[in-house]
């Protein structure tokens, strides 16, 4: 009996390909940032971005962000041939993301010209509206990383802030008062946060998959289980169908609570695959 062509209906990987992503951890230690995005307090790896959207797309796609900051989702599809939208509330992370997009179009040349990669200056909270205003298509993939709560206000953050504020470096993400990494209160931050990717699916083909990255949060000597949080949540109104954990291990290691208690230090994250089913 002849056996049955692969049939792949999801991306454009070879059987060889699909198998190794599926393997639910893995290590990416980014590359070192440019010196123009290093602005941004939380960018996350357009590398590790391009390894989502090959997986989840096929040529010529449409991909969301709706947290772009500084352009790192659109960068990536622009890469492996995809066509992107970004949404970002901070007017200069906005411009700053242009830019960046400018310059890697003008680095792949012929290959980025007929791809859209547009960034939109607005509040995500709004996102029906945007898309309305900007005329976005039928989107097939979201990947995004949302503020991990307001941790970047929290305490013990002050020796990175310092460094940050030396080398004339942001430390928050902007004081908006609609920028969630403003919200104090937890519950509010996740009710805010699962309001806004609800919103999108009326914006989704169907089958559609959404990736967000991100971590649990320890403050006040406590741990706030954010992605189990939010997968909770958001599984009310998307299918959760998996899970993958990004580890570092590169990053440098400290000794918190060293002789009195357990404090890890937390050197993973969080990729929450959804589907709009």
């Amino acid at each position: 009996m002849s056996k049955r062509p692969f049939q792949n209906r999801l991306n454009d990987l070879s059987p060889k390909e699909w198998l190794k992503f599926q393997k639910s951890w893995f290590i990416h230690n980014p590359p070192p940032r440019k010196k123009g995005v290093l602005r941004h307090p939380a960018k996350f790896p357009e590398t590790l971005v391009q390894e989502f959207i090959e997986f989840f797309t096929k040529a010529g796609g449409v991909v969301l962000d709706p947290m772009a900051g500084t352009g790192s989702t659109l960068v990536a599809a622009l890469r492996c041939g995809r066509h992107s939208y970004g949404v970002e509330l901070n007017p200069t992370y906005a411009e700053l993301a242009r830019q960046v997009i400018a310059e890697e179009r003008a680095l792949l040349g012929e290959a980025a010209a007929t791809l859209t990669a547009e960034v939109i200056t607005g509040d995500a909270a709004e996102i029906a509206q945007l898309a309305q205003q900007h005329n976005l298509p039928p989107v097939d993939y979201v990947i995004t990383s949302p503020p991990y709560w307001d941790m970047l206000r929290a305490r013990g953050a002050e020796t990175q802030q310092k460094r940050r504020q030396d080398e004339s470096l942001d430390v928050f993400y902007s004081d908006d008062p609609r920028d969630l990494g403003n919200i104090a209160d937890y519950q509010s931050f996740l009710d805010n946060l699962v309001d806004i990717y609800a919103a999108l699916k009326p914006l989704l083909r169907p089958r559609a998959y959404l990736t967000i990255i991100v971590k649990n949060v320890k403050k006040g000597g406590r741990i706030y289980p954010l992605a189990w949080d939010l997968g909770k949540r958001l599984g009310e109104h998307y299918a959760l169908k998996d899970e993958k954990i990004w580890c570092q291990d590169n990053v440098k290691l400290f000794p918190y609570g060293m002789g009195n208690a357990w404090v890890s230090n937390t050197v993973h994250h969080y990729c929450l695959q959804f589907r709009n089913e």
